[in-house]
């Protein structure tokens, strides 16, 4: 189709699907196909309500419109940039975010248990008063805790400076300054001393062979928040070996460990993980309580 023939939404959306299948795209940046990506970019760009497509979709459009809509078309599918780094926000439910190429585009698995507030694991909401997120990039698993856990107070740690700018803004628009605290750290180094009811990290856990074959989308990200090393666990051996320091007594460990869950029992026989149900199953998120953190070493696992 060709674009001076474009005038409505529908037209829009048949030929951005056409576009981005004959560009092979990657989705899995908020989107898992080319049509729900078009959709969303669309809704985005006319400043449309992003869950109400089908009310518009003949509704007919200036040049100025269309102009607009195909520059973001052209450049989600030559540039092959995600559509998060293009609109500039990411949701995870609900909660939108402001994301740039200085984080990774919010996708993590523990915000789905972070919705249903960790039951059964936590019992009781608001026992978690202070609560600790590794890894934090945009922010955004420290603001749903924020969210679900009223009386926690939260330490949001990264590595990264630039990083933790963009979680500044996130936490700035949802107010919670006063709840989360944004510390510069590697891991736990800059938090030593202090204990915690509750510990979530998403480490970078992408394989180093797996590195080296990324679809271009994720080339734009920031490889030091998706490089976990030469077999996807660098950085999640060093949160399992040393949380067990930094939880109270009943505290709980949350780790995104992404497709290495044969990797990690290889690498503890001895300790018994929980691993609970995602969407996507129950191999991604590992769950650990203190007392089975404290028996975690390599001389004992081996």
């Amino acid at each position: 189709m060709k674009t001076a023939r474009l005038r409505t939404v529908r037209d829009l959306l048949r030929f951005a699907v056409n576009q981005f299948n004959q560009a092979g795209l990657s989705f899995g940046h908020g989107t898992h196909n080319a049509r729900d990506e078009a959709a969303y970019l669309i809704l985005h760009t006319l400043q449309l309500p992003l869950d109400q497509l089908e009310p518009f979709l003949d509704t007919p459009l200036n040049r100025k419109q269309i102009t607009a809509v195909l520059n973001i078309f052209r450049q989600r599918a030559t540039k092959k940039i995600p559509a998060a780094y293009l609109t500039h926000e990411a949701w995870l439910g609900d909660l939108r975010f402001y994301v740039d190429q200085r984080v990774i585009v919010p996708r993590s698995f523990i915000a789905e248990l972070l919705r249903t507030r960790l039951k059964p694991w936590i019992k009781d909401a608001s026992t978690i008063t202070a609560a600790l997120d590794l890894c934090t990039g945009s922010g955004c698993l420290a603001i749903l805790m924020a969210h679900v856990f009223p009386n926690a107070v939260i330490d949001a740690c990264d590595i990264s400076r630039s990083g933790l700018a963009v979680a500044r803004q996130n936490i700035s628009d949802y107010g919670l300054e006063n709840r989360i605290k944004l510390i510069r750290s590697d891991l736990f180094k800059a938090v030593r001393g202090r204990r915690y009811d509750l510990i979530v990290a998403n480490p970078p856990y992408v394989k180093a062979q797996a590195m080296r074959t990324l679809p271009k989308e994720y080339c734009h990200e920031p490889q030091l928040a998706l490089d976990g090393g030469k077999d996807g666990l660098k950085y999640v051996r060093r949160i399992l070996q040393s949380a067990a320091g930094y939880l109270h007594k009943s505290g709980l460990l949350v780790v995104e460990i992404g497709h290495n869950r044969e990797t990690l029992e290889r690498a503890f026989p001895k300790t018994e993980f929980t691993w609970p149900e995602t969407s996507a199953g129950d191999e991604y998120i590992v769950l650990l309580k203190h007392h089975q953190l404290s028996c975690l070493s390599p001389s004992q696992n081996r």
